[in-house]
C-alpha cells in the first residue's frame, strides 16, 4: 500500500496536488521571465530605431547627444533621448556619462546600422511586432480549426520575413548553397532553368540570376502582394529580362524541364508537404535537383532549447502552423522539424535521396535527388 504524503505528487483520488516551488526554482523562473520580458519590450525600440534611421545615424555620426541625434534625425528630442537611454542599458550602444553621449561599438554597427551587411539582424525585428498584432487571429485558430492563412497576417510580416533572411541569402546562396549540389551549377552557368517556389519578395531569385547570368528563373508564390514586390525587386536590381514571377500554388506548379528547383523556409508551412515535392519532382530534367533551405533544428525537442529554437517554434506557433491548416493536407511539419521527417517526406514524394549539404548557423541545406 502507498502512502501519500505532502511531498506526493498525487492525491488519493489520482488527481495531482499542486506542489508549492522551491525558493531557489522560483526565483530562478521570475528571473528568466524578467528577462524575457524585457526583452520583447525593448524589441519595440529596435523596431522603431530600424524604421526612423536611429540607428543609421548614429553610425555615421560617431557620439552623439540625444539633442544632437534628434537634430540630425529631424525627430523629437525628448523622446530620442529615452530610445538612446534604452539602448544602452540593453547593450545595443555605447554611453559615457561624463559627456552624455551615446554610439555603436563596430559590432552594434553591424548588426543594427548596416542594412545589407552579413550581420544585420535589425530588419527582421519587424516580424516580432506583426506576430503579436495577429494574437488575436490566432487565438481564434486555437478556438476553431487552426487556420490562419499566410495572407491574412500583418503586411509588416511579408517585408519583415524577407529583411530577416535576405543577408543569409547574400552570404550563402550563390557562394557555398548552390555550389553543395550535385552538378547544378555547372547548368546554371551554361543556362539551365531554375524555379524558386514559394519565392515572397524575390530576394532569392534575383541574387540566382545576378549570381548565374545565363540562367533563366522563374519564381512562384500564392501571395500576389508579394509577388507585386517581387517584380519590383527584379526590375530595380535590372534581372527583369531573366527573371519572372507569377501567382501560383506550390502543388500546383506551372512548367516543367527545371535543372533546380528551390524552397527557403517555406516547405515546412505547406498543408501537403508530399504533394508539393511530388509536383517538383516531376518538374524537374533529368538530373535536376530540389533545394530546401529550413531553419536549423534537432533531432529532438531537447536539442532546440536554444535561442533560435525558441524563436522557431513560437513562429511555428503563431504563422508557420495556422497556415500550414489554413492549406488543408494531414502533415504539417512546424518550423523544426528534423531532417528525418524531410526525409520521410521525400521518399514518399518519390525521391530517392534526401542529405543535408550545407549548414549555417541559421540554416541548413537539404539537397532531394530523384
Amino acid at each position: 500500500m502507498t502512502t501519500l504524503t505532502s511531498d506526493d505528487p498525487a492525491t488519493s483520488d489520482g488527481a495531482s496536488a499542486p506542489a508549492s516551488p522551491a525558493a531557489q526554482d522560483l526565483e530562478a523562473f521570475l528571473t528568466r521571465f524578467g528577462a524575457d520580458q524585457a526583452a520583447a519590450m525593448h524589441l519595440a525600440t529596435v523596431v522603431l530605431g530600424d524604421q526612423l534611421g536611429l540607428y543609421r545615424a548614429l553610425a555615421a555620426r560617431g557620439p552623439q547627444t540625444g539633442v544632437e541625434l534628434a537634430e540630425r534625425t529631424g525627430l523629437a528630442p525628448r523622446l530620442v533621448l529615452e530610445w538612446l537611454r534604452a539602448q544602452a542599458v540593453s547593450g545595443y550602444c555605447q554611453h559615457d556619462p561624463a559627456t552624455d553621449r551615446f554610439w555603436l561599438d563596430p559590432a552594434q554597427r553591424a548588426c543594427l546600422a548596416d542594412d545589407g551587411g552579413p550581420a544585420f539582424v535589425a530588419g527582421g525585428t519587424s516580424t516580432v511586432s506583426a506576430t503579436h498584432r495577429g494574437i488575436e487571429q490566432v487565438a481564434a485558430a486555437f478556438r476553431g480549426e487552426g487556420s490562419v492563412a499566410w495572407g491574412d497576417h500583418d503586411p509588416a510580416l511579408f517585408s519583415g520575413v524577407n529583411r530577416a533572411f535576405r543577408p543569409a541569402f547574400e552570404a550563402h546562396l550563390v557562394a557555398s548553397w548552390i555550389p553543395a549540389l550535385d552538378g547544378v551549377e555547372a547548368r546554371l552557368r551554361a543556362g539551365g532553368r531554375v524555379a524558386d517556389v514559394a519565392c515572397g519578395f524575390g530576394t532569392s531569385a534575383v541574387l540566382m540570376a545576378q549570381g548565374y547570368p545565363d540562367a533563366i528563373v522563374a519564381g512562384f508564390d500564392q501571395h500576389e502582394p508579394s509577388i507585386e514586390a517581387a517584380r519590383r525587386a527584379a526590375a530595380d536590381a535590372g534581372v527583369a529580362d531573366r527573371v519572372t514571377f507569377e501567382v501560383a500554388d506550390a502543388a500546383a506548379l506551372p512548367g516543367h524541364g527545371y535543372d533546380l528547383v528551390t524552397v527557403f523556409n517555406a516547405l515546412h508551412e505547406m498543408g501537403d508537404p508530399v504533394a508539393v515535392c511530388r509536383r517538383i519532382r516531376d518538374a524537374l530534367t533529368a538530373g535536376g535537383r530540389l533545394m530546401l533551405v529550413e531553419p536549423v533544428a534537432g533531432d529532438h525537442l531537447e536539442d532546440n532549447h536554444t535561442p533560435l529554437g525558441r524563436s522557431f517554434l513560437s513562429a511555428s506557433t503563431m504563422i508557420c502552423l495556422p497556415s500550414a491548416l489554413s492549406q488543408g493536407g494531414d502533415r504539417h511539419l512546424g518550423a523544426q522539424a528534423p531532417d528525418g521527417e524531410f526525409r520521410e517526406v521525400a521518399l514518399e514524394a518519390g525521391f530517392t535521396r534526401c542529405e543535408r549539404v550545407a549548414a549555417t548557423p541559421l540554416h541548413r541545406v537539404l539537397e532531394l535527388t530523384p
